[in-house]
């Protein structure tokens, strides 16, 4: 069986849920089920110029394409792996007189790869772009004025040499991005730079606990005349042992939600009823609206307020990051802070908010010590919710790592990386290059703590020392985002 392949899973009629993904063999966590290249994917209109058309890769230089002016590659590498995808794009966008919005890109790069190949299966898919699923007959008012406007743009852009489809199969392409396209990172994983569509992944239902994870892989062009050389793709990896006949699933949404929270999510974004075990039991909902036990146990009442309390203080946070104002938003959070804890338990997600957004922004601004203190807090409460090999939950154990280390706090922070790196093991595999950068900062913050137990005053004298003589690595600016979810949902 080659790594990677098709040959380890087949699609099933699944009760209740249409079609699904089951295994056909053993999966222990970390095995990569499959890898998948994209059917077809374009960066986001707002990063074209920063971001490789082709592995998707942010790149500081990038080389412009001579003819359209509108695609950027990585290098020649790039923008020849890309020209095939890219020969019609480059004289419709020359035609066009512009390059239209990343849903009308998306769909003409489908239906350009259907013009040279066909509608049949493609190479490698289990399912044909026909046969997704595109929910345009639960498509609301507006939504379907969008899929109008959208369509009306595409006839406009697609060229007239082109093999012209009827607006019906053009409507049911936009469908099928809008509720089956993925969400594609940089090289870090931490950025949302694009959208594609991915048949055999979108065969993959959702479960609020699930027993797989979703990674991008940028792939490695560098290495052209090497066996490591390999294309951009996803990998859908085991999160748990998995037997064969179990049905393969992933999350299309954050855990850490209530689950009539998750459900009123999905069945908007998705038009599903989520039915999983831990919706239909409500598993852990106890613990994500958790209150202070004991003799001062607070009234329902209060609760309530504190809560009500804590939406409108996120809300204004918002629109405090959204205009740069982080100094605002240490005092909402810290304002915040005070109310909840003599109501709300640790686990309580309100309290969880708040915690990462303070811990994340006071790391910006280089308040380390309080950072970590709000920052453990966090991942204390992170580790008792979420599945103990989550994708979420090992990058928030690594940012809280960072910054106990930048708060001089090398026990906590080398223990914090360490259970990162575990976890990143598992969901993203040791080649990714976000679990490389662990390794480095394990093995340095090993180093470190060594030093420190053989003697502390030495450890802190010669850390002062190189503190000093290097700029301190600031932290990457607070985004607004959480990290990329998994569907791309056209907003």
């Amino acid at each position: 069986m080659t790594k990677g392949g098709m040959e380890s899973v087949e699609v099933f009629p699944a009760e209740g849920k249409g079609r699904g993904l089951r295994a056909l063999k053993e999966f222990l966590p970390g095995d990569v089920i499959f890898a998948e290249p994209a059917y077809a994917a374009v960066v986001f209109d707002s990063l074209t110029h920063i971001v490789c058309h082709t592995c998707f890769k942010r790149q500081e230089r990038l080389h412009r394409c001579g003819q359209c002016k509108f695609a950027y590659y990585c290098d020649r590498t790039c923008q020849r792996a890309a020209w095939l995808d890219h020969k019609s794009e480059c004289s419709a966008i020359k035609r066009h007189g512009k390059a239209p919005t990343e849903n009308i890109r998306l769909a003409a790069r489908i239906l350009w790869r259907m013009e040279r190949e066909g509608s049949g299966l493609a190479e490698g898919c289990l399912v044909s772009i026909d046969e997704l699923q595109n929910h345009v007959d639960n498509f609301g008012e507006e939504e379907k004025k969008e899929l109008h406007a959208d369509v009306e743009s595409f006839l406009e852009y697609w060229p007239p040499q082109s093999q012209q489809f009827g607006m019906q199969f053009i409507a049911h392409v936009f469908g099928v991005i809008n509720c089956n396209g993925f969400t594609l990172s940089d090289q870090r994983g931490l950025q949302a730079v694009g959208v594609g569509i991915f048949p055999n992944l979108c065969q993959a239902n959702h479960d609020c606990w699930p027993n797989c994870t979703v990674i991008f892989n940028n792939g490695n062009h560098e290495a052209v005349r090497s066996m490591f050389h390999t294309q951009m793709r996803i990998e859908l990896r085991a999160l748990s042992k998995i037997s064969p006949g179990d049905e393969l699933t992933v999350a299309y949404v954050d855990f850490l939600n209530v689950s009539e929270e998750r459900r009123k999510q999905l069945k908007k974004q998705y038009y599903f009823d989520c039915t999983c075990e831990h919706c239909k039991k409500q598993i852990k909902d106890d613990l994500m609206l958790a209150v202070k036990e004991g003799e001062n146990k607070p009234s329902a009442e209060t609760v309530k307020e504190v809560i009500q309390y804590s939406k409108d203080t996120l809300e204004k946070i918002n629109k405090a990051r959204l205009e740069g104002l982080y100094h605002e938003v240490v005092r909402l959070c810290r304002e915040c802070l005070k109310k909840q804890e003599p109501v709300l338990g640790e686990t309580n997600i309100y309290l969880l908010r708040i915690l990462s957004i303070a811990s994340e922004v006071l790391s910006y601004l280089q308040m380390f010590e309080e950072a970590a203190d709000y920052a453990k807090r966090m991942v204390d409460g992170y580790l008792k919710i979420y599945h103990p090999n989550n994708a979420q939950l090992g990058m928030a154990l690594m940012r809280a790592g960072v910054t106990h280390w930048h708060a001089g706090l090398i026990e906590a922070g080398h223990g914090l990386i360490c259970k990162a790196y575990a976890i990143l093991l598992v969901t993203h595999g040791p080649s990714h290059p976000i679990t490389k950068d662990l390794e480095v900062m394990r093995v340095q913050t090993e180093m470190e703590l060594r030093m420190f137990q053989q003697n502390e005053f030495m450890y802190y004298k010669m850390r002062e020392a190189a503190l000093k003589n290097q700029k301190i690595q600031v932290m990457p600016e607070p985004s607004n985002e959480t990290s990329p979810s998994l569907f791309h949902k056209k907003e």
